[in-house]
């Protein structure tokens, strides 16, 4: 809003003089901060100082002792409840770790004590019915995704995005993916298969569509925070972590195994070019063993010697990309045309 609809709003009785002036410097407030960041800056934030880690270590020796001292003293009969005992324990906590003292690193460690301790009570809970092993898993991993919701509702924690993301993999995993099928590929060690469509169809979907469905949760925050100056972008960043290693993998280890590195070359190109539109590392990060296999397969065969060649190439290109981040995400934002939402991405600048 310009200084000009703030004085309209204030003449037509929408606002009052005060209120226009809070909005006001609240806005220049948002500029200035976004003006200090360095222009290649991604903002991100694990804690803010040892006393954090600090904080963190006594926080989880702390809840080990809690558990250990209610599954000393309450018996075989409770020990269903414990976990639920402990969840309710780090959500107390994380009424002052968290909303008081806005500590980060501390208010992981209780969020994902949390989780965890609702994850393990439904599994108890639910493997004492009459359900099937199916029917448990996908029970407890929904349990968990909701109450990982909560979580992030009460406590507004971008890290709590991660850990229903991680919730809502595992219940769609629970619900999509053949059990024998993964034994089986595990037994023979055919772990990169998991993400070949053709190979393990049912495993390799599922994870193909969380990650669809990662990507446009993180774009739903980014789009409401574009200067990511707060709490959206920060979830943003985590729901991208989610989504990267399962697009990427999923495509690059299909189009792989089948042969066509010719097209994986391509796809690269494309999620390279994905990652520069939506100003977001995290896609050419999950992206660099790929990116090396098809060095290796541009290079050809070569001797022993070739895996140093890889190295430096892959080295030279990542560093080089990172060092000229912003100039290269300019000429791309300039070269493509007018689309819906591009208005609300980051800001770009010039290709200087």
């Amino acid at each position: 809003m310009t200084p000009e609809d703030l004085r309209a709003a204030v003449a037509a009785g929408i606002l009052s003089e005060a209120q226009a002036a809070s909005l006001s410097a609240l806005a220049n407030d948002r500029a200035g901060k976004r003006a200090a960041l360095p222009s290649e800056d991604e903002p991100f934030e694990f804690f803010r100082g040892f006393s954090e880690i600090f904080i963190s270590i006594g926080l989880v020796i702390l809840l080990t002792g809690v558990t250990a001292l209610l599954a000393a003293f309450g018996g075989f009969a409770l020990l269903t409840l414990i976990p639920l005992a402990a969840a309710a324990i780090a959500w107390w906590w994380a009424t002052y770790f968290t909303l008081k003292r806005r500590m980060t690193l501390p208010s992981m460690v209780l969020a994902s004590a949390f989780g965890v301790g609702i994850l393990i009570f439904a599994f108890t809970v639910l493997a004492r019915s009459n359900m099937d092993e199916r029917a448990v898993a996908i029970g407890g991993f929904f349990l968990a995704a909701v109450g990982m919701v909560a979580w992030y509702r009460r406590f507004r924690l971008p890290f709590a995005a991660f850990l229903t993301g991680g919730a809502a993999l595992g219940a769609i995993y629970s619900f999509t993916a053949s059990a024998s099928n993964v034994v089986g590929l595990v037994g023979a060690g055919s772990y990169r298969a998991f993400f070949d469509l053709g190979e393990s169809p049912a495993f390799a979907t599922a994870t193909l569509i969380f990650g669809i469905g990662a990507f446009l949760v993180g774009m739903w925050f980014d789009t409401r925070d574009p200067h990511r100056l707060g709490r959206h972008s920060a979830t943003a960043f985590w729901c991208h972590l989610l989504a990267a290693p399962a697009l990427v993998n999923t495509v690059a280890v299909t189009l792989m195994n089948g042969g066509g590195t010719g097209l994986l070359a391509f796809a690269l190109v494309l999620i390279t070019i994905l990652a520069l539109v939506i100003d977001r590392r995290s896609f050419l990060t999950a992206a660099i063993a790929y990116i090396a296999i098809v060095i290796a397969w541009l290079m050809g065969d070569g001797d022993g010697s070739g895996w140093i060649f890889i190295l430096l190439i892959l080295g030279a290109f990542i560093t080089a990309i990172g060092t000229w981040w912003v100039q290269l995400r300019a000429r791309v934002m300039q070269m493509l045309p007018d689309f819906p939402g591009k208005s609300r991405l980051p800001p770009y600048g010039s290709t200087e």
